[in-house]
């Protein structure tokens, strides 16, 4: 039997020419080859085995890229990818430095009409693609396909209320498989359930059906819209959510049956109207391991495929930062019945598990709902509670205005706990979080720190939830550093930098993992070139230790700044500014991440190699800049071999 995928190596599956029987076979090599690839480079597994046959169905009945397909999230686009000619070596390096994204970009194919990574933009830009074609008079189909957990997400249901007003017709896929990351909560995961399950509903769904075939002319009626049926269906059933905001309800259905997808699809295609088609999936599909662990391998790391379980990690690799966040926090609660965790849909990727198991009634998941979040701890904190927002760098973007406008402004003890925040290497653009020290510290009342260790990690959060005032805490993803963990946390004084390492010349001013770094390339500078170099945890991007800047400003010649943010509006742009406000002209090197998207890549040390900010370069910027600040003290280049 011949490969169907490999044979179509480096163009589109021609699917429209594939016998319907040969589809199943298709439908396995992609499973295969997905789990295959995922286990070697890590990736979204189970949203990706869910939607095999939902997105061969798409494929057959519509015509991309002429219909644009809208993916919600795109982390269940690997099919997508597959079938439009990314096969091959291509797909093998998913993820990886130079390989293909593990969402859909619009620059990666033609295929991708947009790009994504956080929940909940499908249903407003298909929308804004579907009024653009008819403001032109176009004729393509715009297709969003949607998961269930995207209704928790106020822009979703923002969009659902505008598609009537706003175009003549749009087609939303809802895959619907109860999970997001983890379990779906909510009123409209309730709502959902109850549509699935209700058994007069789904009898008259398929009792129908049988009838009106049986009929003279009966497939007739089934071809032209199905009002029959609908009409007779909405008598015993009261109208779901979707037709009361003016789109055609169809399902639930099997999304895993070639024969029923094509036959909905057909009709939501042929429709005058806008048609919501409910599918039924299951989320890893084909790999058991995947259907038992949903949110463990939602996105795995690498693992061994024919057990699923993890590669193993090296012997003396330390906790990860979330777990250690966890494990304190669930300490910390048990001691203050006040202190509550919020989550909004990830509690394992957080840490927040770890409080939800011990501590459920001091813990809240909000589903993908990240300015809810925000504005619900605003709420407790008024009501005298300690309220921890742990949300990853990227998402919490989305929560922009609720933390300026309600919880910083009115000065409420909130203590927001942002991983990932740096690189997301594999995971590239959507997901770094290269942004929170710009669009946090220009903010009034904001206390912004970030760790060097997971010591000081403890630290921060025993000393956040004594601060009576906005505090963020900033961490990056993976292993901590291996640092023992004190008994008793320390309180930190709010803007108090430590001096890591004692210098004159040349002050390394470092946040984070950079302050290892800094003192690794401090000690070589210092070696090569004779100065005396000084290393500075700064801790706090937000206030600076303004008085420290002051006293080092007296004798230092050059000031070089370290942070996992973008340059623009930085840590290194606050030392700056601080010197500006001190009436001091220093001369200052800042070192982070330049002013475009970073792309996704193996790791972090490839993607800092990419863009300038490895040793080597670094040290050779270095070089140049000590010659012109100690003309008079360094006549020989210093070595280039580091």
């Amino acid at each position: 039997m011949d490969n169907l995928l490999l044979s179509s190596i480096e163009k589109p599956v021609d699917l429209k020419a594939l016998e319907p029987e040969r589809l199943p076979q298709l439908a396995k090599e992609i499973r295969d080859l997905v789990i295959e690839v995922t286990a070697a480079n890590g990736g979204h597994i189970g949203p990706n085995l869910g939607v095999v046959e939902l997105t061969i169905a798409l494929h057959r009945v519509f015509n991309s890229p002429k219909d644009p397909f809208v993916f919600d999230v795109a982390h269940q686009g690997y099919v997508h990818k597959l079938l439009t000619g990314r096969q091959g070596k291509a797909f093998e390096n998913l993820r990886k430095t130079g390989g293909l994204s593990g969402f859909l970009t619009r620059e990666e194919s033609e295929y991708d009409a947009y790009g994504a990574g956080h929940a909940g933009t499908a249903l407003s830009a298909a929308l804004g693609m579907a009024t653009a074609r008819d403001l032109n008079g176009g004729d393509e189909n715009v297709v969003a396909i949607i998961g269930d957990a995207t209704l928790t997400c106020g822009i979703a249901l923002e969009a659902l209320n505008n598609i009537v007003q706003s175009t003549k017709k749009m087609m939303v896929v809802l895959n619907d498989n109860e999970w997001s990351i983890a379990k779906n909560v909510g009123a409209i995961s309730k709502y959902l359930g109850e549509l699935i399950t209700n058994p007069t509903y789904n009898r008259l769904h398929s009792d129908l059906e049988s009838f009106l075939k049986k009929m003279p002319g009966g497939d007739s009626i089934l071809q032209i819209g199905g009002k029959v049926k609908k009409e007779a269906k909405d008598f015993f059933v009261p109208s779901s959510l979707f037709e009361k905001l003016g789109l055609r309800y169809l399902g639930p259905i099997d999304g895993h049956d070639f024969e029923m997808l094509e036959k909905y699809l057909k009709f939501a295609k042929d429709s005058p109207e806008s048609v919501i088609l409910h599918v039924i999936t299951e989320k890893g599909r084909g790999y058991e391991v995947a259907i038992k662990q949903p949110e463990r391998f939602h996105g795995a790391s690498p693992f061994d495929p024919d057990t699923g379980k993890s590669l193993p990690a090296k012997p003396s690799s330390p906790p990860n930062y979330q777990n250690v966040f966890g494990e304190h926090l669930t300490k910390l609660a048990k001691r203050d019945k006040d202190i509550i965790g919020i989550t909004a849909a990830m509690p394992s990727g957080t840490g927040l598990n770890l409080l939800q198991k011990e501590l459920p009634g001091q813990f809240f998941d909000v589903g993908i709902a990240e300015e809810h979040a925000t504005l619900f701890a605003a709420g407790l904190a008024i009501q005298g509670k300690k309220p921890v927002v742990a949300i990853y760098s990227t998402f919490l973007q989305r929560a922009y205005d609720p933390i300026i406008h309600d919880v910083c402004l009115q000065n409420l003890p909130v203590v927001f706990c942002l991983d990932r925040a740096g690189l997301s290497p594999n995971d590239g653009p959507t997901h770094h979080g290269l942004f929170d020290i710009s669009y946090l510290r220009c903010v009034p009342n904001a206390i912004v720190m970030q760790p060097k260790d997971e010591n000081e990690q403890v630290d921060m959060l025993h000393s956040a939830l004594q601060y009576d005032q906005p505090t963020f805490i900033r961490w990056p993803r993976g292993a901590a550093q291996g640092t023992k963990i004190k008994n008793e946390p320390h309180l930190l004084q709010v803007g108090k930098a430590k001096i890591v390492r004692n210098g004159m010349d040349v002050q390394f001013w470092a946040l984070g993992p950079w302050v290892a770094d800094a003192e690794r390339l401090a000690a070589i500078v210092s070696e090569r070139s004779g100065l005396n170099v000084g290393v500075i945890n700064a801790r706090f991007a937000k206030p600076l230790d303004r008085e420290l800047l002051r006293i080092q400003a007296k004798t230092a010649q050059l000031f070089v700044t370290f942070e996992d943010n973008v340059l623009k509006g930085g840590f290194g742009s606050a030392v700056l500014e601080t010197f500006n406000e001190l009436g001091l002209e220093k001369r200052v090197l800042r070192f982070g991440w330049p002013d475009k998207y970073i792309d996704h890549g193996s790791s972090v040390t490839s993607l800092r190699a990419l863009n300038g900010l490895d040793d080597g370069t670094i040290l050779q910027k270095l070089e140049e800049i000590l010659k012109i600040a100690f003309k008079n003290r360094i006549e020989d280049p210093i070595p280039k071999v580091y």
